[in-house]
């Protein structure tokens, strides 16, 4: 008889039925109470998903849960990231999709994980590094630096330079995204591209302070010019 695999179809049913029900808080409230080393697998398939409702969700519980993880087991916590990157390693076979925003998110709870993990999370954006060229894994890279940055904005404070190209970028999200990240950044050298982007009526359906809505790329960009001391 498949136990094992019983117990792993039931907590991912689980999972699923507290994903779809309820606000962030009283999703995290409820995964809180499922055993961590089991629900994070169900949560790997989650973060996936291609229905926004369902993905945000489950990025916030991952994180969640991964912070919880590293507080009892470092190594533990560790294993977790690495199995995202690994998601995003042409060797694995995947795409990776969601595991970028599930590293922000991870790294943005836990300051523990973030100090060691947060230039890995700049690695994929940067050219010289482990640049990835798919324009929605690039959406969730910059979803997951702008997590990092509103709780450990120094970890990226030399990010400017690897960042800027994607102001310019043909995807609306991403530049959206861009300009949320150099809001947080405060960095000058981003002001003209800002300007120009303070007229663009583009839209975009994201995930920001547990919340679900659509955004304007020009209003992203008015805040993050609101932010920076500009010349």
């Amino acid at each position: 008889m498949d136990t094992g695999g019983s117990r792993r179809r039931a907590v991912k049913e689980k999972v699923r039925e507290i994903l779809t029900h309820g606000d962030t808080d009283a999703v995290l409230k409820k995964i809180d109470r499922l055993p961590s080393r089991s629900v994070i697998n169900a949560l790997f398939a989650f973060i996936q998903d291609g229905d926004p409702r369902l993905k945000w969700p489950a990025v916030r519980g991952f994180g969640a849960v991964t912070c919880a993880i590293a507080e009892e087991d470092l190594e533990s916590a560790r294993v977790i990231l690495r199995r995202l990157m690994w998601s995003l390693n042409d060797e694995s076979g995947g795409i990776g999709w969601g595991s970028p925003e599930a590293m922000g998110e991870s790294l943005a709870r836990c300051p523990s994980l973030a100090a060691e993990y947060a230039p890995i999370l700049l690695s994929y954006a940067r050219e010289d590094g482990n640049y990835l060229e798919h324009e929605r894994l690039q959406r969730g890279l910059l979803w997951g630096i702008a997590r990092v940055l509103e709780n450990c904005p120094e970890l990226f404070k030399d990010a400017a330079e690897h960042l800027v190209a994607y102001l310019g970028s043909p995807d609306a999200t991403v530049r959206g995204l861009s300009a949320r990240v150099f809001g947080l950044l405060g960095k000058q050298e981003a002001c003209p591209a800002l300007r120009e982007l303070a007229g663009d009526d583009s839209e975009m359906a994201l995930d920001f302070c547990s919340e679900l809505g659509v955004h304007r790329v020009k209003d992203l960009a008015q805040e993050a010019l609101a932010r920076i001391p500009c010349p």
